[in-house]
């Protein structure tokens, strides 16, 4: 009986841990670069961020994100202008910069 217990124990105690571990590495975005990346957007035009940092034509999806649980982020403009789209991926404004590559 308590070698049944301990074992509950052991085995509640090492779900937590996987839990944890998954959560924090195999659930994060890869970070891709510790700084925005500047596009001039177009007007009207969509474009697709990557929030997964797989992607090789940053900072635009291509699709690595597929079996993952990412997905890119639609960005649409009424004007031209000039943005910085997040390179860490990890920004609290979506698919804009907002300093938190500083703090990485």
């Amino acid at each position: 009986k308590i070698y049944f217990i301990e074992y509950l124990r052991i085995n509640l105690i090492s779900n937590f841990i996987y839990n944890l571990c998954y959560f924090f590495f195999v659930n994060s975005p890869k970070v891709v670069q510790k700084f925005p990346y500047k596009v001039t957007v177009e007007s009207e035009k969509s474009y697709w961020w990557c929030s997964c940092g797989k992607s090789s034509k940053q900072p635009f999806c291509d699709g690595s994100h597929e079996g993952t649980e990412f997905l890119p982020l639609k960005v649409k403009l009424d004007e031209e202008k000039d943005v910085f789209f997040c390179g860490c991926k990890m920004s609290k404004n979506g698919a804009f910069c907002d300093g938190t590559h500083k703090d990485l």
